[in-house]
């Protein structure tokens, strides 16, 4: 990629004639747009009639924008099948779990698991590499579109043989299967691979594991048909790779980036939830160690479909956002769309330009954005974001337990966002880290809402504890196995004895009186707990009230040069969101954390570093303004103001970037 930030939109040239083409290129100049993202709902246009494929609009795209100093990512088409694919095939087609075969007509229609995509898939890919993968304009490739974002798991006839195959390969034996899935119960027990069912229409619910598996299942094989379009891509370009995914689909993400070269991602978090924005950011940026990712889409006003809108962003928001990604790693911040679509099911979508080729309204803060790039572009190409000290486990493995097993109509999303956001509002500077991720240079790792945790995870943060880490595990981690099913030589299996503990109980601790007192803070207790009788551990937060009075919900125990913290229940309500709040900074103080910032709860502070400099970018993310403490003189390295060591106030959706003379 280019030695710049990049400020883009998704453009669909296809859809328009000559001059709306002419004048989008020279309004996309005029708004300072660099880069644009065409071609991945365009098979049909590609490919009109089988076999019948033409590239040369879409190259006369490339160069043309290329000749008006606009990059290209380009998109490999296979959201949307052509007509030719689907009519008259439903065993083409996606099947639901209702087992509803999917029509024409939408997106994400074909199930991506048939020989037949596949082939043509690969073959319409083939095609665009080589007709474009040279071309000077290139700067990168996205495959596909929103992997997942509107279908889940396949019900098909292919994926069922692909089901049995894949077992197979995981099991070996049916009487495998059938011992580690318990399926004795319900008289599930399975003669042969070809009896097991897909998770489809039943009276009741499935088996944990048979559900749990499917949907890894289907992450893994959209993931292997990423890394067959990425193989075919790297034959005739050099470009990097990327996909646009987001923590609300049913894909792994850790899993589909592990083959791409960069990870971006898409999001339409509204201006009331700043922290469903920065916790993509906090993430993506650890899925492509030491590579800048991008935002491929974002709304520059609202997301709306023929269906629904959401409120539009008040002005100044959208700034705010991209600052805070450009600071916190991005690459690249884009719209969706660019030009307003005329006709299809998303014509009330925020845009760049309307249909009619006038400014929207949320063009005036697009134009804010494209001043505050250039401003901050310098420092931001001169410093990389600062390490953190702070971790929190992310889990789309746990997402598929949680989809299984949602208790409470709980979800893996939901449950880190709201745990997330309280790390953020104490001012931690933190990652987000995927589950196979690296612990090296992290001093307090919290691994909540992880049913499943792996004996390889158990290593890594077993070796991240002994030489001197603090591991905050819990709630909601360890109680299963990796089929989906109970532990039975202890509640939360190895993870009891390493952190010094025996669990006496697990239930639902909503409704039943339960009261945790811990650092001089009583708080009723919630979610499905355990309760301890510490060993080698001891007691931090005792039950007072309840079922289980004189028990333990949080413990510690030293290991090595660190600790372990076993938190087994969740305070709830405005007394559980202070002890919360209390455990996570004792706990900071606990592992030595520094890199911390005296800010106002709505506001951020982004750190990073230079050569032999530090640099924070101050953001108002809520709009009511906010206060940070500088611990030093600094300097506005664009427009040379100074700002004394104190507190510094910030107006509505104001940022601030401090240049401080040597390392913090």
């Amino acid at each position: 990629m280019g030695n710049k930030l990049y400020h883009g939109a998704a453009w669909y040239p296809e859809l328009w004639n000559e001059t709306v083409i002419e004048q989008d290129i020279e309004l996309m100049k005029q708004a300072g747009m660099n880069v644009v993202r065409i071609g991945e709902f365009a098979w049909s246009n590609m490919e009109p009639t089988e076999g019948n494929i033409d590239l040369t609009f879409f190259v006369r795209m490339v160069n043309l924008l290329h000749e008006n100093g606009i990059d290209t990512v380009m998109c490999t088409p296979t959201p949307t099948p052509p007509i030719w694919f689907t009519h008259g095939h439903p065993e083409r087609m996606y099947v639901n779990e209702q087992l509803q075969v999917m029509g024409h007509g939408s997106r994400q229609h074909a199930c991506t698991n048939h020989p037949y995509f596949r082939e043509k898939a690969a073959a319409i890919t083939k095609h665009i590499a080589q007709a474009i993968g040279r071309l000077p304009g290139l700067i990168g490739w996205q495959i596909d579109n929103e992997f997942k974002a509107h279908v889940s798991e396949c019900m098909c006839g292919t994926c069922l043989t692909q089901w049995h195959d894949w077992l197979e390969e995981r099991y070996e034996t049916v009487e495998k299967l059938n011992e580690a899935w318990g399926t004795q119960i319900w008289s599930e027990y399975y003669h042969s691979f070809e009896q097991v069912p897909q998770p489809g229409p039943v009276p009741f619910l499935h088996n944990s594991s048979l559900s749990t598996m499917y949907q890894q299942f289907s992450m893994e094989k959209i993931a292997q048909f990423s890394d067959e379009q990425a193989a075919i891509i790297r034959q005739f370009s050099d470009a990097p790779i990327t996909h646009n995914s987001s923590v609300a689909f049913s894909v792994d993400n850790e899993r589909l980036f592990r083959e791409l070269d960069f990870a971006s991602f898409d999001t339409y978090a509204t201006y009331d939830h700043p922290a469903n924005y920065l916790l993509n950011n906090d993430l993506w940026r650890n899925f492509k160690r030491g590579r800048d990712y991008w935002i491929m889409e974002t709304s520059p006003s609202h997301a709306a479909s023929l269906a629904s809108y959401a409120k539009p962003h008040p002005n100044g928001y959208l700034k705010v956002e991209a600052v805070a990604a450009y600071a916190l790693g991005a690459e690249a911040f884009c719209y969706w769309l660019w030009r307003q679509q005329r006709a299809g099911c998303e014509q009330p979508h925020g845009s760049v330009i309307s249909t009619w080729g006038k400014p929207t309204v949320g063009f005036p803060n697009v134009l804010e954005v494209e001043q505050a790039r250039k401003e901050i572009e310098a420092t931001i190409l001169a410093t990389r974001p600062t390490q953190a000290e702070v971790a929190m486990t992310y889990s789309d493995r746990s997402k598929a337990f949680l989809k299984t097993e949602p208790h409470q109509k709980l979800n893996h999303r939901g449950l880190v966002t709201s745990f997330y956001e309280r790390i953020l509002h104490l001012g931690l500077h933190r990652d987000i880290v995927p589950e196979g991720s690296e612990l090296a240079g992290y001093k307090l790792l919290f691994t909540p809402f992880l049913p499943y945790i792996s004996s390889d995870f158990m290593e890594r943060a077993t070796a991240f504890v002994a030489e001197g880490g603090v591991w905050v595990v819990g709630p909601l981690t360890g109680g299963r196995t990796e089929e989906h099913t109970l532990h039975t030589h202890a509640a939360l299996g190895d993870l009891e004895q390493l952190a010094g503990v025996e669990t006496i109980y697990t239930f639902p601790m909503d409704g039943s009186g339960s009261i945790g007192s811990a650092f001089d803070i009583a708080a009723p207790l919630s979610l499905w707990s355990a309760v301890f009788q510490p060993k080698e551990a001891i007691a931090i937060g005792t039950v007072e009230a309840g079922l289980t009075p004189g028990l333990a919900f949080l413990t510690e125990r030293t290991y090595g040069q660190g600790k372990i913290v076993m938190l087994g229940s969740m305070p709830t309500g405005e007394k559980g969101e202070l002890l919360l709040n209390k455990l996570i900074m004792h706990y900071a103080d606990d592992a030595g954390v520094t890199l911390r910032t005296d800010v106002s709860a709505g506001t951020i502070v982004a750190p990073r570093r230079g050569d032999r400099y530090d640099v924070w970018i101050v953001v108002n993310m809520d709009g009511n303004g906010g206060i940070v403490t500088l611990p030093q003189d600094g300097i506005d390295p664009v427009t040379g103001m100074k700002y004394r060591e104190g507190k510094l106030t910030l107006g509505r959706y104001e940022h601030k970037v401090i240049q401080f003379a040597g390392l913090l």
